[in-house]
């Protein structure tokens, strides 16, 4: 059985985005939860999201990012290199941007190291936090399928993905 484990961005995913419906879509869903949503530090998240990573049998784990959560993996990938079933990343902000001013300690440069696992990127052509372009960057050097899901803004509950049945589907892919 695969064992998804759902990798929130900053502020968390609350009861009506994508992720929380994931999470509530079945049993083998559980979310990577941290201490601190608002003002994260990259060493404690990974930390964090390491211990329940191999608390599963790694080859069962799929990892389900979005946005500050693509960079959490991306730097979890660099630093432990272990091999799980797959990742798949959703709106992966571009924390290089001259427009992400959050207050975030650790998570920059985002690193390109390719993952030792299969992964997608999911991308929209209209989001504020990645150009398409930064996307397929980081999908490149991931290497990762790139998907452009079209004009989707950050693919989160302002641009209407709650109950989001074509992340399900691309999901599937991954196992």
């Amino acid at each position: 059985m695969t064992n998804y484990l759902i990798v929130p961005g900053l502020g968390n995913s609350g009861p009506e985005h994508w992720q929380t419906y994931f999470q509530n879509s079945a049993a083998n869903f559980s979310r990577i939860e941290q201490a601190d949503w608002d003002t994260p530090t990259c060493d404690d998240w990974i930390k964090n999201m390491d211990a329940m990573v191999t608390s599963y049998e790694l080859s069962s784990v799929v990892l389900i990012g979005h946005s500050l959560g693509c960079s959490t993996i991306a730097h979890w990938s660099a630093k432990f290199k272990r091999n799980i079933k797959g990742a798949m990343l959703v709106a992966p902000s571009d924390l290089e941007a001259s427009n992400y001013t959050f207050p975030t300690k650790g998570f920059s440069p985002i690193p390109l190291d390719k993952l030792s696992f299969n992964s997608i990127v999911v991308a929209s052509s209209n989001d504020i936090w990645v150009s398409l372009e930064r996307a397929k960057f980081f999908a490149e050097n991931w290497g990762s399928e790139f998907i452009n899901i079209g004009d989707a803004g950050h693919v989160n509950v302002s641009s209407g993905h709650t109950n989001w049945e074509e992340g399900l589907t691309i999901l599937k892919k991954l196992g």
